[in-house]
Protein backbone atom coordinates (compact mmCIF):
# COMPACT_ATOMS: atom_id res chain seq x y z
CA UNK A 1 0.00 0.00 0.00
CA UNK A 2 2.87 2.24 -1.18
CA UNK A 3 0.59 4.16 -3.52
CA UNK A 4 -0.72 5.96 -1.32
CA UNK A 5 1.66 8.80 -1.65
CA UNK A 6 0.01 9.98 -4.53
CA UNK A 7 -2.99 10.88 -2.37
CA UNK A 8 -0.18 13.99 -1.44
CA UNK A 9 -0.17 15.22 -4.71
CA UNK A 10 -2.84 17.93 -4.66
CA UNK A 11 -4.77 18.19 -7.96
CA UNK A 12 -8.31 19.18 -7.21
CA UNK A 13 -9.62 22.89 -6.82
CA UNK A 14 -11.61 21.94 -3.64
CA UNK A 15 -8.46 20.19 -2.21
CA UNK A 16 -6.38 23.26 -3.20
CA UNK A 17 -9.13 25.76 -1.73
CA UNK A 18 -9.18 23.89 1.61
CA UNK A 19 -5.16 23.76 2.10
CA UNK A 20 -5.19 27.93 1.44
CA UNK A 21 -8.03 28.50 3.51
CA UNK A 22 -6.86 26.62 6.55
CA UNK A 23 -2.88 27.78 5.81
CA UNK A 24 -2.18 30.37 9.16
CA UNK A 25 1.44 30.24 8.84
CA UNK A 26 3.41 30.15 5.21
CA UNK A 27 6.63 30.62 4.71
CA UNK A 28 7.13 32.04 1.03
CA UNK A 29 10.38 30.51 0.18
CA UNK A 30 12.55 32.73 -2.47
CA UNK A 31 10.39 36.01 -1.33
CA UNK A 32 11.33 39.06 -2.63
CA UNK A 33 12.10 42.13 -0.46
CA UNK A 34 9.93 45.78 -0.42
CA UNK A 35 11.77 47.13 -3.14
CA UNK A 36 10.71 44.58 -5.75
CA UNK A 37 6.98 44.95 -4.47
CA UNK A 38 5.69 45.22 -8.18
CA UNK A 39 6.80 41.10 -7.89
CA UNK A 40 4.58 38.49 -7.47
CA UNK A 41 7.26 36.97 -4.71
CA UNK A 42 6.65 40.28 -2.58
CA UNK A 43 3.01 40.87 -3.32
CA UNK A 44 1.41 37.99 -2.82
CA UNK A 45 3.25 37.30 0.44
CA UNK A 46 2.22 40.93 1.23
CA UNK A 47 -1.25 40.15 0.11
CA UNK A 48 -1.68 36.95 1.85
CA UNK A 49 -0.74 38.98 5.17
CA UNK A 50 -2.93 41.64 4.68
CA UNK A 51 -5.64 38.44 4.73
CA UNK A 52 -4.29 37.65 7.80
CA UNK A 53 -2.09 34.73 7.27
CA UNK A 54 1.27 35.05 9.55
CA UNK A 55 4.07 35.18 6.80
CA UNK A 56 7.74 33.74 7.59
CA UNK A 57 9.83 35.10 4.87
CA UNK A 58 13.01 32.90 3.45
CA UNK A 59 14.35 34.63 1.06
CA UNK A 60 17.21 33.58 -1.44
CA UNK A 61 19.30 36.67 -2.10
CA UNK A 62 19.42 39.93 -0.04
CA UNK A 63 21.78 38.52 3.04
CA UNK A 64 21.64 41.65 4.48
CA UNK A 65 18.03 41.77 4.78
CA UNK A 66 16.84 40.81 8.29
CA UNK A 67 13.36 41.39 8.04
CA UNK A 68 10.63 41.65 5.02
CA UNK A 69 6.91 42.61 5.70
CA UNK A 70 8.01 43.63 9.38
CA UNK A 71 8.87 39.80 10.07
CA UNK A 72 12.44 38.02 10.77
CA UNK A 73 13.92 36.68 7.75
CA UNK A 74 14.92 33.07 8.27
CA UNK A 75 17.86 31.98 5.29
CA UNK A 76 16.68 28.10 5.72
CA UNK A 77 13.04 27.03 5.81
CA UNK A 78 14.18 24.56 8.45
CA UNK A 79 15.39 27.40 10.42
CA UNK A 80 11.64 29.01 10.82
CA UNK A 81 10.59 28.08 14.38
CA UNK A 82 7.25 26.57 14.97
CA UNK A 83 4.99 24.72 12.57
CA UNK A 84 4.31 25.81 9.20
CA UNK A 85 0.95 24.85 6.91
CA UNK A 86 2.13 25.68 3.43
CA UNK A 87 5.83 26.74 1.70
CA UNK A 88 5.14 28.75 -0.93
CA UNK A 89 7.77 28.43 -3.23
CA UNK A 90 8.83 31.31 -5.76
CA UNK A 91 11.78 29.38 -7.11
CA UNK A 92 12.61 28.38 -10.87
CA UNK A 93 11.58 24.89 -11.39
CA UNK A 94 14.98 23.69 -11.74
CA UNK A 95 16.00 25.15 -8.91
CA UNK A 96 13.53 23.97 -6.87
CA UNK A 97 15.31 20.46 -6.07
CA UNK A 98 18.28 22.72 -4.65
CA UNK A 99 15.52 22.93 -1.56
CA UNK A 100 14.74 19.73 -1.71
CA UNK A 101 16.50 19.13 1.36
CA UNK A 102 15.84 21.50 3.66
CA UNK A 103 12.13 21.53 2.82
CA UNK A 104 11.75 17.86 4.20
CA UNK A 105 13.69 18.69 7.07
CA UNK A 106 10.73 21.45 7.82
CA UNK A 107 8.60 19.13 7.56
CA UNK A 108 5.66 21.68 6.39
CA UNK A 109 2.21 20.12 5.96
CA UNK A 110 2.27 21.16 2.44
CA UNK A 111 4.58 22.86 -0.37
CA UNK A 112 3.32 25.38 -2.38
CA UNK A 113 4.35 25.61 -6.03
CA UNK A 114 3.62 28.63 -7.52
CA UNK A 115 1.82 29.43 -10.79
CA UNK A 116 4.41 27.89 -13.37
CA UNK A 117 6.29 26.11 -11.17
CA UNK A 118 6.15 22.45 -11.57
CA UNK A 119 8.97 19.82 -10.43
CA UNK A 120 7.69 15.96 -10.14
CA UNK A 121 10.61 14.51 -8.81
CA UNK A 122 10.51 16.80 -6.22
CA UNK A 123 6.97 16.98 -5.63
CA UNK A 124 7.64 13.03 -5.22
CA UNK A 125 9.88 12.79 -2.94
CA UNK A 126 7.78 15.60 -1.10
CA UNK A 127 4.92 13.26 -1.26
CA UNK A 128 5.82 10.12 -0.37
CA UNK A 129 7.66 12.14 2.89
CA UNK A 130 3.98 12.71 3.77
CA UNK A 131 3.89 16.33 2.73
CA UNK A 132 1.35 17.02 0.56
CA UNK A 133 2.08 19.24 -2.44
CA UNK A 134 0.68 21.47 -4.71
CA UNK A 135 1.82 22.68 -8.05
CA UNK A 136 1.72 25.33 -10.51
CA UNK A 137 -0.73 27.21 -9.07
CA UNK A 138 -0.94 31.46 -7.24
CA UNK A 139 -2.13 30.80 -3.08
CA UNK A 140 -3.17 34.36 -3.14
CA UNK A 141 -5.37 33.71 -6.15
CA UNK A 142 -6.63 30.11 -4.78
CA UNK A 143 -6.65 31.76 -1.08
CA UNK A 144 -9.02 34.82 -2.40
CA UNK A 145 -11.57 31.97 -4.25
CA UNK A 146 -11.52 29.97 -0.78
CA UNK A 147 -12.29 33.11 1.44
CA UNK A 148 -14.81 34.04 -0.96
CA UNK A 149 -16.90 31.01 -0.39
CA UNK A 150 -15.28 29.04 -3.75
Amino acid sequence: MHDDWRANLVESPEEVRAIARAAKRVAVLGIKTEKQSGQPAFYVAAALQRAGVEILPVPVYYPEVTEILGARVARRVADVPGPIDIVDVFRRSEDVPAHLDDLLAAKPKCVWLQSGIRNDQVAETLARAGIRVVQDRCLMVEHRIALAGG
